[in-house]
Order: structure tokens, then sequence, then C-alpha cells
């Protein structure tokens, strides 16, 4: 008798890709399983004209998932992890973490423009990629650009916008990597936490074993020394906070180090500051947990 699995995902073309993918690779590790696609709209997919901080945060992403998944209507579901509250609810853990794609935000031009103008119009709706941009284009005026890929697009192109600033991974898994203008390097833009990984979260106890094949060691690390940081300087809903982990060559293997940046933005005054420390990948968590009390305190310039 087939295993049936129905993964539960966001209706819009880049998550159905994103599920699609790991639906794959649980179809070659799990010989005669059944997989179904099941979608579904979320709140933040329907609120689309208010940024996400004034309207709930990235928990409206998840919720009609994590409902799906309580009353039984799926069995997983596929998340962007970059999208996921940083705290986790005890009944429906992240099950596997897959391999990371490339974790970049990436300067993406009007069709037609080869270099940005003076004075650009940029969009973005991600208060962390206006405030590390700022400082990279000074002269620049930001507006709120919210929606699925395609329409973003259109709307950069319709001459909304000289530029949009995006997640590289979902550019390249939709087959538009060849928009991108611009790479912004780590030291320049810190992404998300958790960008460019996927997350499938699961009930409890349930289909942990059809996952074995698809999680990836190196991003489960780098995901629990990233949302770590995050969590402890209380970021990733009302306020930014940006983290980046990056493995030493070699992965995983004796003498790997991990180097972990974040950027930590203070309530009261505005002011942000980045920094970064190294350590070994078995003290991932600890090591956001360090870095989060590090800036907190006051050490190291202000932006």
């Amino acid at each position: 008798m087939k295993r049936q699995i129905r993964v539960g995902s966001r209706e819009s073309a880049l998550a159905v890709a994103q599920s699609r993918l790991v639906m794959e690779e649980i179809e070659r590790a799990v010989p005669g399983a059944k997989l179904t696609l099941v979608t579904m709209k979320t709140t933040g997919d329907r609120i689309l004209d208010r940024p996400l901080e004034r309207i709930g945060g990235k928990g409206l992403f998840v919720k009609e998932l994590d409902l799906a998944l309580r009353e039984g209507r799926c069995d997983l579901a596929v998340h962007s992890l970059k999208d996921m509250p940083m705290e986790e609810a005890e009944e429906l853990p992240i099950l596997a973490y897959s391999k990371r794609e490339d974790r970049r935000d990436v300067l993406v031009l009007r069709e037609g423009l080869k270099e940005l103008p003076p004075c650009p119009v940029l969009g973005t709706s991600s208060r962390r990629r206006r405030l590390q941009a700022g400082r990279l284009f000074p002269d620049a005026r930001f507006e709120m650009c919210r929606g699925n890929l395609a329409t973003r697009l259109d709307k950069l192109d319709r001459g909304d916008f000289d530029a949009l600033i995006l997640a590289a991974a979902g550019l390249k898994r939709m087959g538009y990597g060849e928009r991108i203008s611009r790479y912004f390097t780590v030291e320049e833009m810190i992404p998300a936490a958790g960008q460019g990984i996927l997350a499938v979260q699961g009930r409890a106890g349930e289909n942990a074993d059809v996952l074995e094949a698809v999680d990836c060691p190196e991003s489960r690390v780098m995901a629990e020394a990233e949302r770590a940081f995050v969590r402890a300087v209380g970021g990733g809903c009302s306020f930014p906070a940006a983290a980046a982990a990056v493995l030493s060559a070699g992965g995983l293997s004796e003498d790997a180090l991990i180097t972990l940046s974040g950027l930590y933005y203070e309530e009261e005054s505005g002011r942000w500051k980045t920094g970064s420390l190294k350590g070994r990948p078995e003290e991932a968590g600890e090591l956001g947990r360090r870095l989060a009390a590090l800036l907190s305190r006051g050490e190291g310039p202000w932006n």
C-alpha cells in the first residue's frame, strides 16, 4: 500500500515551486510514496497594502498552514525559513532543513536600465533591507513593494521603481536569475535569518522518518545559529534583525568553524550595528546568543 503524504503550501508560484522541490526529494527517498500538494492563501498573502510589522509579522504566512497541520488536512508544510516565526510550536516542529540556496540579497534593475539613476526609487518592504541599503545608496528613496514575485517584477518594469531589492534564492528558484543586476555581499547587506533554506514542518512524532534524506545538517546548524541570534535580540517581527552563518570549507568536518554575522537594531534610538563571531558548529545556538549579547551591550560602532 502506497504511503499517502499531503504537503501544505502557500498558493504563490514561488511557494509551490519550493514545495515541489521538497516533494521530489521525498519521492526519491521514499519509493512508492504518493505525495499530494495542498495549497492555501495565507493572511500575509491577502493583506498587501501594509508592512508586515504593522499587521502581525511573519506569523501571518504560517498560521493557516499551522491550522491545516493541527486539523489533519495536511501532513507536512513547506515554508521559506526566513518567513517563519522565531519561536516554534512544540507540537509542530521543523522536521527538516533543505540544502541552502544562495543566501544573498540582490538588486534587480528595471528593464532597460543599465545602472541606477541619481536619487533612485528602490522597492522593498523590509526594514532590514532599507537600513542597510540606505548606507549603500544614501540618495535613494524607498517605497513599499509587496506581493508575489511576478507581481513585484511587473510593478518594477512598468516604472513604479528603478530597482527592487530581493532574495537571490527566490529569483533563482523561479528562473529569474538573469534579472539579477548586483549581488550584495554579506558584509554589505546581512540577509534575513534562514534566507535560502526551506523548512519542512510537521506534527511532533509523525513523518520524521521520510525526511531524513531531505534534512541537510549544514543548513540545520546555520539555521540554529541565525535564529538563536534573532530570538536573543528580540527581532523578526516588529523590528529588523539579520543574521548569516557561514561554515568554513569542509562543512561539518572535525575542524569546521562557523562565522556568524548579525545586525542589532536599537528600537529607542533607531541606531543599528553589525558584528560577527566565530565558533564551533556544535555551539551554534550559544554562538548566536553570545553575538546578541555582545552587540546589545553597546560594543562596536553604530551605523
